[in-house]
């Protein structure tokens, strides 16, 4: 199975268990929206929506574009200020540009011995920038996800215009799964850290410093 399916098999599971309670909490989600949302990727995934057609192809994944925007405009949507949105979508640009320019200076041929595949590598680095920019627990997964995004799409461009034999999928493939784990990095980086300075300033509740944003601080 498929990386990204993987991921989101164990986070269903996660969810319908309670495990991911709090998380979802501080996301404005309940178990039923993420459940649906997972059901809703999972099926889309097998659907592709044909947007070009000739010398260069590019059609739409459904699962890998079409709802990982919606839970995105909708974590923007249900953000608590402008300010948490504004980092998100920062946050989303920024990771798109450093994905789409390790992509394009970076040699990945399986004959070049690279150490770690660029699946993992652009999740990683999609996740961790996703969630230094997006701070928040939604800001982290939009960053993220929406970065990943921005990043096919400006290749799918750039295809287009150069008039490119290629066959293009927004959200489809490899960029599917690197989505999935580059949102999951970024919640759960924010989900750790955020732990650890609610532990070290005394536990759920206590006020944020003078000069940390309270959003920051709660999310």
């Amino acid at each position: 199975m498929p990386a990204g399916m993987t991921i989101l098999v164990v986070a269903a599971a996660l969810v319908y268990f309670g495990v991911a309670q709090r998380m979802l909490d501080k996301m404005r989600l309940t178990d039923t929206q993420a459940l649906l949302f997972i059901g809703l990727m999972v099926a889309g995934s097998f659907i592709n929506i044909p947007l070009l057609t000739g010398r260069t192809n590019i059609s739409l994944n459904v699962g890998g574009t079409l709802v990982p925007l919606g839970i995105a405009v909708y974590l923007l949507v249900t953000a608590d200020s402008a300010h948490e949105r504004v980092r998100a979508l920062i946050g989303s640009a920024v990771t798109a540009a450093i994905i789409f320019g390790i992509a394009q200076y970076t040699d990945f041929d399986p004959s070049s011995g690279a150490i770690i595949d660029p699946l993992w590598l652009f999740s990683l680095i999609a996740g961790i920038v996703g969630y230094l920019l997006g701070r928040s627990r939604r800001g982290a997964f939009i960053a993220g996800v929406l970065g990943m995004l921005f990043a096919d799409l400006v290749h799918a461009v750039r295809a287009w215009l150069v008039n490119l034999n290629t066959n293009t999928v927004l959200g489809g493939a490899g960029v599917f799964d690197a989505m999935v784990v580059a949102g999951i990095i970024a919640v759960v980086l924010a989900e750790v850290v955020g732990e650890t300075r609610e532990r070290l300033s005394g536990g759920p509740g206590v006020p944020a410093a003078p000069h940390e944003p309270e959003e920051e601080e709660s999310e």
